[in-house]
């Protein structure tokens, strides 16, 4: 059977609070074997199967509290109008799209727009043997434990804190930690990396819990037998169908090693998982499927769990190839001092996908390009991956479309028209250059720790890969490569990269908050650098100029190539901060540049944007693959259904793929 085209596909659908939810289209599914869409199925239930997990970990009471409030919203929905009940539907909406009661960026947690009083009565009506009640716990019990989280902003008010001079570990509600300081944290893992051997040590801390039992400081691994172990269960079942209908012997390798690290924990096993994976090439069908990135934690050790399912693109592959086939031109060429520079450049493929499912702290927000490994001596030995997610940036870009943003924030007109000629296309080049290159680009001098950033680690390495891809943009190979139609294209995102940086960024920002996520940290310091020290580079005009025209703010930039040569400059510093670990002169960047608002242009920017009715935030319904089964049972086609609401989505998740609650 073929997709269900004749349920009609739209890109936006729901809207509430600060959210949007759009959808994707699987281009070109109806285009796999049928070898491949059993592939694709199975790894997408192995996706789904972790949504618990990243619950959990994004704070010790999420998943209570998300099945209490479903249960409150199973029972009442049919009769309830109230306008305390449709508050307590966005809030349970705003968990499920976060995994938890923290907003998914800034980290704050939700208020609650309905009574504590209304929620109790609720819940007293409820049967118990519907709640999650603790052993010989009654449910007025149960309210007592979870309003404190639920209501009082003074308790467990942030997931991820990282103002400085704070324990970090102590004023985040993220579970990675339990019972520990954040100097006793430091120190366990700073034991372990002393103990190992050589260059190619493994990421301590990446998948487990760090506890204090009876004073002693231990972890618990996340693996079958360990903490987590009935959804990774799960995962691994799906898993192991899935080697059995792997496009080939490399990828069903790569696949059984995740299911060996999995079942033993072992961080070298994981390891080995990744090089095999970096080095597994040709298949149409491709997964990301574990412990990943680490920008859930304030300390920048353990891994958030994720899951994306993905199939090439194979047109808007070749734009990727174009880059990744050039990768020693572009070190070659790179503004660092050649200390920090890969003398050979390894194993960079980059590819363009149609992302198939999303899963855990991918979902229902997600990356639009993704690079991994994330370990530095893996990358410098064997390479890495590289994706641009080809349907999602196209859902985004439809959504867009006419939105009135543009024109509310760039009031030149020569300007706006270059933006929306080259607009696009300069988004999706700069994504490229950011994954495919920008992350694998350069490397650590010997002997330094690739945690040695710490908080900051994450800020610094990101503000490393959108300069090197920023940078490149100016660059005449890009015309050279067929990659930009001219020399003048790259203007359009260096004028939306600096307006979003100094600017229309804050949209996402609370009146009075500080800047917290580590990509918005990056774009900041960027920009705000350049707006500072663009003295450092001596010209007859300045390059960048943001005033106050007409009553409002403008930015305007009267010399792209003086732009560019900062970019150069602070690229450079960038990267011998990385290369030595230094991390004074990373935290002085980052609090620097990185991490204060200005009151007064951050008023005026959310006014602004108030106006054009927009959400500054944007997440997507994964669509139903519903396998078709001839009359033994086998698999004869997946079918796509896109018709799916977000609370049915939700709903069904929590019921299908519960496993920790």
């Amino acid at each position: 059977m073929q997709n269900r085209e004749n349920e009609a596909f739209r890109y936006s659908d729901e809207r509430f609070s600060d959210l949007q939810l759009l959808r994707y289209r699987l281009n070109g599914f109806d285009r796999l074997t049928l070898q491949q869409k059993q592939l694709v199925y199975y790894l997408s239930q192995a996706t789904l199967y972790g949504r618990d997990i990243t619950f959990d970990q994004f704070g010790a009471y999420n998943l209570r509290i998300r099945k209490v409030l479903e249960t409150v919203y199973a029972e009442r929905r049919v009769y309830d109008e109230s306008d305390e009940f449709h508050a307590l539907e966005v809030y349970l909406k705003r968990l499920w799209f976060s995994n938890g009661i923290y907003h998914h960026y800034g980290c704050e947690k939700f208020k609650p727009d309905f009574s504590e009083m209304f929620l109790r009565q609720a819940i007293m009506e409820i049967e118990p043997r519907k709640l999650p009640l603790g052993e010989n716990q009654s449910a007025g019990a149960l309210c007592d434990e979870l309003f404190p989280v639920i209501f009082n902003p003074e308790i467990l008010p942030k997931r991820v804190n990282k103002a400085d001079g704070d324990d970090l570990i102590k004023t985040s509600a993220c579970n990675f930690y339990q019972g520990v300081t954040q100097q006793e944290a430091e120190a366990f893992y700073a034991g372990l990396k002393k103990q190992a051997v050589g260059e190619a040590s493994p990421s301590y801390g990446l998948n487990s819990t760090l506890v204090k039992n009876n004073g002693m400081v231990a972890e618990e691994v996340w693996s079958v037998n360990g903490r987590y172990g009935n959804a990774i269960r799960m995962i691994v079942y799906w898993l192991e169908k899935a080697a059995s209908v792997a496009e080939n012997k490399q990828q069903k390798k790569v696949i059984e090693l995740l299911v060996k690290y999995y079942k033993t924990g072992d961080l070298r096993t994981f390891d080995e998982y990744s090089i095999e994976w970096v080095s597994c090439l040709g298949t149409k069908v491709d997964f990301i499927n574990g412990f990943i990135e680490v920008y859930g934690d304030p300390l920048g050790l353990k891994g958030s769990w994720e899951g994306l399912v993905e199939y090439i693109d194979e047109d808007a592959t070749k734009r990727a190839q174009a880059i990744s086939s050039h990768a020693q031109w572009f070190e070659d060429h790179s503004p660092v001092d050649p200390r920090f520079k890969k003398k050979t450049v390894r194993g960079v493929t980059a590819s363009v996908i149609c992302a198939a499912m999303l899963g855990g702290d991918e979902y229902p927000s997600t990356a639009i390009g993704i690079n991994l490994p994330n370990a530095d001596w893996i990358r410098a030995q064997y390479g890495s991956k590289s994706i641009t997610i080809s349907n999602i940036t196209d859902a985004y870009n439809k959504a867009a479309h006419g939105n009135g943003f543009r024109e509310e924030f760039v009031k030149d007109a020569e300007m706006l028209r270059l933006i929306d000629q080259y607009g696009d296309v300069c988004d999706e080049l700069h994504t490229d250059l950011h994954e495919c290159l920008g992350h694998g680009s350069g490397q650590l001098l010997p002997g330094v720790d690739p945690d040695a950033l710490k908080a900051y680690g994450n800020t610094i390495e990101e503000a490393r890969a959108d300069l090197f891809g920023l940078y490149y943009m100016a660059d005449d190979k890009m015309v050279e490569l067929g990659l930009l139609p001219d020399n003048e294209a790259y203007k359009a995102h260096y004028y939306t990269y600096m307006l979003n940086g100094l600017m229309t960024q804050l949209v996402r920002i609370q009146p009075g908050n500080k800047i917290e996520e580590a990509h918005m940290r990056n774009r900041a310091l960027i920009a705000k650098w350049c707006l500072a020290n663009e003295s450092a580079i001596v010209t007859k005009k300045s390059a960048i100029v943001l005033t106050r025209k007409h009553g409002i703010y403008e930015l305007e930039i009267r010399d792209f190539q003086k732009l560019r040569m900062l970019f150069a400059k602070l690229l450079a510093e960038i990267q011998r901060i990385k290369s030595e670990g230094d991390y004074e002169a990373a935290r002085h960047l980052v609090e620097t540049y990185a991490v204060t608002v200005d009151p007064e242009l951050h008023a005026e920017v959310l006014e602004r944007y108030r106006k054009l009715n927009l959400a500054p935030y944007k997440g997507f319904i994964n669509p139903w693959l519903l396998p078709v089964c001839d009359e033994k049972g086998n698999i004869t086609d997946i079918q796509i259904n896109y018709s799916e609401t977000y609370e049915h989505q939700m709903m069904r998740y929590s019921s299908e793929y519960a496993t920790l609650i």
